[in-house]
């Protein structure tokens, strides 16, 4: 049988090549530090918070790896949220450990550290190799930036045996990294479901740092929506895909990121609620329905939805859709503020909705009736819920306990979406032909505040007259 070998482009160096690379290098000229990251104090009131919801418990929060993307390429790294908020720390690889001690918890870092001058994986290693990913912060330096002691990724498993043996419990966030556990023998299902409830519990309401980075990812996003204004005013062909790209430009450029997939949904596109494929051509006479959000240098994100015309003005019947839709979020609003059930603004929304398919003449039963428990046939125009927690993930907290989010009350600090809308596909014979392949939706993002609500995405034009004039002075 023939001997199989892999192909491999790395050729082996020779002795005097090895030699050769390790001579001549003046002192580093400094390393990329790390990206912006929230005040150490602020990590590890959160660290303590955690803590005092899960004591005498070993606690395991991995960063995760880059996910494959296609053969030998990944994707870029995103590390997992829970992570991210109890460390500021963005590497890969890197695991948090919190270990029992004196009534709460000591934190420690393991990361894979910078390759330095003193072995030869500076120029060898394509993973962590200075010349391959640039010059990284020693693991001294990041402790002092972070406030938590850092140590090398490959004592991990050492460290968790040792840690095992002593016989108490250990929590570990399985998934986002398969070998930060293997030490870790597997523990009750229900237990690890806590330690991920718990965590999305406590970060449902923001901190002012991260309204602050919550403020400034709106703002990245209301200059993606401005750069897709500038560009359906351009007097050529478009697409779906120019609307997107003008969006992601924008964001990058500003020195931020996407939070997802934009959806760029024209014409009957609209009613689809997640067209990511953007790549249709833009037609005179019908609506675009843009769902994007930039994200942070910190990994907060928006999420906002606009509705524009692409001719630049709304026929009669995309304005009369338009404006249902527009009540229904602000009736949504005067239901948001502390002390408030969270599904109050869903209901109200419904509410809206109902009587707007009603007096359309698409209902086929009073809104009334549609609202029962028994009926909700307005949903079948309705689809999605309209408005979810918003953060360091696009739907933020989704593994919150529902007593806490979706069957609890607001709380001031806490961000998220408002998002009615209504989808009428293009082969519904049971509303009039003007309406079908129809999508509307207007999505903001709201903190709740002491006394009420403030929308932070307020300064996009949401009025239809204001929106075809935003359009014209694109």
């Amino acid at each position: 049988m023939t001997e199989y070998r892999r192909t491999s482009f790395r050729e082996p160096p020779s002795a005097q090549l090895a030699e050769f690379m390790r001579q001549g290098w003046a002192p580093a000229g400094g390393t990329l530090g790390p990206p912006p990251s929230p005040p150490p104090e602020l990590t590890a009131a959160r660290r303590a918070a955690l803590s005092d919801r899960l004591p005498g418990g070993r606690l395991v929060i991995p960063a995760g790896q880059p996910p494959l993307r296609a053969g030998d390429q990944h994707y870029a790294f995103r590390p997992d949220s829970n992570y991210v908020w109890l460390t500021g720390d963005q590497s890969p690889g890197a695991v948090l450990v919190m270990e029992p001690a004196g009534g709460g918890h000591e934190a420690t870092l393991y990361l894979v550290p910078p390759s330095g001058r003193d072995n030869d994986e500076f120029w060898l290693n394509g993973a962590t190799g200075e010349l391959w990913i640039g010059p990284r912060p020693p693991l001294a330096e990041l402790s002092g930036l972070l406030g938590i002691d850092c140590r090398p990724r490959d004592e991990l498993g050492q460290a968790l045996a040792r840690q095992v043996a002593a016989g108490s419990q250990t929590l570990l966030l399985r998934g986002p990294d398969p070998g930060a556990g293997e030490a870790v023998p597997p523990s009750d299902p229900g237990a690890e479901t806590m330690l991920r409830a718990t965590l999305a519990e406590l970060r449902l309401v923001k901190d002012e740092w991260e309204i602050g980075q919550l403020r400034e990812a709106v703002t990245l996003t209301a200059a993606g929506f401005a750069a897709v204004a500038r560009v359906l005013r351009e007097p050529r062909p478009l697409s779906e895909a120019d609307v997107a790209a003008a969006f992601a430009h924008a964001a990058h450029a500003a020195g931020g990121g996407l939070g997802y997939q934009p959806i760029a949904a024209a014409g009957w596109h609209g009613a689809i609620l997640h067209w990511t494929r953007n790549d249709a051509p833009l037609s005179a006479g019908e609506l675009i329905v843009l769902d994007a959000g930039a994200e942070t240098r910190t990994l907060y994100t928006a999420d906002v939805t606009r509705t524009y015309p692409v001719s630049g003005t709304f026929t009669a019947a995309q304005r009369e859709v338009y404006d249902i839709v527009l009540a229904a979020q602000q009736d949504a609003l005067g239901a948001i503020r502390p002390g408030q059930p969270f599904r109050g603004y869903h209901r109200a929304v419904a509410a809206a909705l109902a009587d707007g398919l009603e007096k359309l003449g698409v209902l086929p039963v009073p809104a009334a009736e549609s609202l029962r428990e028994d009926s909700g046939l307005h949903r079948r125009w309705t689809l999605c819920a309209p408005g979810h927690m918003l953060g360091l993930d696009v739907h933020d907290c989704g593994d919150a306990p529902a007593s806490s989010y979706i069957d609890g009350v607001f709380a001031a600090g806490q961000v998220l979406t408002v998002e009615p809308g209504l989808y009428f596909q293009r082969d519904d014979s049971l509303v009039p032909a003007p309406l079908r392949g129809l999508g509307v939706r207007i999505e903001d993002d709201v903190l709740v505040t002491a006394d009420g609500c403030e929308v932070l995405s307020a300064g996009l034009p949401r009025e239809p007259a204001a929106v075809e004039e935003w359009l014209a002075r694109a």
